[in-house]
């Protein structure tokens, strides 16, 4: 049995960008293990965020993986920019793209990890064809395109029936889950089955980073020990 490890994927949305480098420094050092980049483009969904010039920057930063989570139409057009940018982890998707297994390869390609992305009304059966092949699946558990959304409940079921598939199939890839992640709902995703966990506003939304991180990562890995 392969042994899934709880990381935490501070979002840099909710950071203050005029202090960007020294609140990532504060989260790495509260058990950080990846930065969690969103892209968005003012199309897929309706809120318009960073471009490569900040991965690039955010680069020279820090020595964590950047996770860039696309939130884009036509991904394939701006892989090959964000992996230049210093992009480690890139996910797209399943709605975005025509051609899934295609675009998959094209983050492979650039030498990045390749995840897929599923909205809360995306059943994961329009998966199954490529579960074989990427590195995470990353289940939104709020609805994309902006920060601070309730987390629904009802999308629990899928980190489940992801960690069980995995389980019957053999595969290797990670389940992360973006949204609505903090002190209250932590616990629950962690024991449906959630693995790397974004967190924005419940990390630089108030006080330190460093503590906040620590205290969900805390809160993690004692529900991880409670998985049935």
């Amino acid at each position: 049995m392969i042994e899934h490890s709880i990381q935490l994927a501070p979002s840099i949305l909710a950071a203050d960008f005029a202090h960007l480098a020294d609140q990532v420094e504060r989260a790495t050092a509260g058990g950080a293990s990846v930065l969690h980049v969103d892209i968005m483009d003012g199309h897929f969904v309706p809120n318009l965020t960073l471009g490569a010039p900040v991965v690039k920057s955010l680069r020279r930063a820090t020595r964590l993986p950047l996770d860039c989570h696309l939130m884009i139409e036509n991904p394939d057009q701006f892989i090959p920019e964000f992996a230049e940018a210093g992009a480690d982890w890139i996910s797209v998707h399943q709605e975005a793209c025509q051609h899934l297994n295609r675009t998959l390869n094209l983050i492979k390609e650039h030498n990045c990890r390749a995840g897929v992305v599923i909205n809360p009304a995306t059943p994961v059966e329009t998966l199954s064809e490529v579960l074989d092949m990427v590195d995470y699946v990353l289940v939104m558990s709020v609805n994309p395109g902006f920060g601070a959304q309730k987390f629904i409940p009802g999308t629990l079921h899928k980190m489940t029936q992801l960690a069980e598939i995995r389980a019957q199939k053999g595969y290797l890839y990670r389940i992360e889950v973006d949204g609505g992640v903090g002190m209250q709902t932590v616990t629950e995703v962690v024991r449906a089955g959630g693995e790397i966990l974004v967190a924005g506003n419940a990390v630089f939304g108030k006080g330190d980073p460093k503590v906040n991180a620590e205290a969900l990562l805390e809160a993690a890995r004692s529900a991880s020990l409670q998985r049935v």
